[in-house]
């Protein structure tokens, strides 16, 4: 009984944060995605496509490690990659659309998968001989310690950043796509004269855009949240 009531304090107390998407694609997403989730069959449920959209990031991580061997695993990545879109960011619209909204349970379970799976993208990349692990190994730290920040950013300040600036999820998805499909051609690419792998030149712009808007944000919330909670 005790933890009945405990459990009911604490949906209470919970309050969903609001969330804020300023990318590229959001305004076209999210009308597609609620056109989707209208007309979505009663059998599928919100857990099926978290499931899905997180075992497809992984099949994408597969397939880079597969494209070793073949370049043709590309293409799988691509299908994987469209797959991770649909499960990842149509599980909460479905919830909305339906008022099945488990606000603690789909941000955590959602989260943990989008962190595993990131992981094991990475590590495909990292095997995909079209960079060095060195870029990967970047790249993961960087998305981590962006995407700790907002989840903190979340708790502390109500504020759910699903996109910074005009980059989101989706942003990323189709530069991969396009990356890929550059690969099938021709994995190096030429910079100021000198010829490198094109992953290792996105990857390190990349590694490099995430670390400063970590800390760009950082240091914005941190000022944000000692105006809130200023010493006495």
């Amino acid at each position: 009984m005790n933890a009945q009531a405990a459990t009911a304090r604490d949906e209470m107390v919970f309050a969903s944060a609001r969330r804020v998407n300023e990318a590229l694609t959001a305004r076209m997403e999210k009308r597609a995605l609620q056109w989707m989730a209208e007309r979505a069959p009663k059998w599928v449920s919100s857990d099926q496509l978290t499931l899905m959209g997180f075992c497809a990031q992984v099949g994408a991580g597969i397939c880079y490690a597969l494209s070793r061997y073949s370049r043709y695993a590309l293409l799988l990545v691509i299908v994987c990659l469209a797959l991770n879109w649909l499960g990842d960011s149509m599980d909460g619209t479905l919830a909305r659309v339906r008022q099945q909204q488990r606000p603690r349970y789909g941000f955590y379970v959602d989260h943990m998968a989008d962190i595993f799976g990131a992981t094991a993208l990475m590590c495909g990349l990292g095997c995909s001989g079209f960079l060095h692990w060195q870029t990967a190994v970047a790249m993961l730290v960087a998305l981590l310690l962006l995407s700790s920040e907002s989840y903190l950013a979340t708790y502390t300040l109500t504020c759910f950043q699903l996109s910074q600036g005009i980059f989101g999820p989706t942003e990323i998805r189709i530069l991969l796509i396009i990356g890929n499909l550059a690969l099938l051609h021709s994995p190096y690419s030429t910079l100021f004269g000198y010829k490198m792998l094109l992953f290792d030149l996105g990857g390190t712009i990349a590694a490099a855009s995430m670390f400063a808007m970590a800390i760009a944000v950082t240091v914005r919330h941190t000022m944000q949240l000692y105006r809130q909670e200023p010493l006495p």
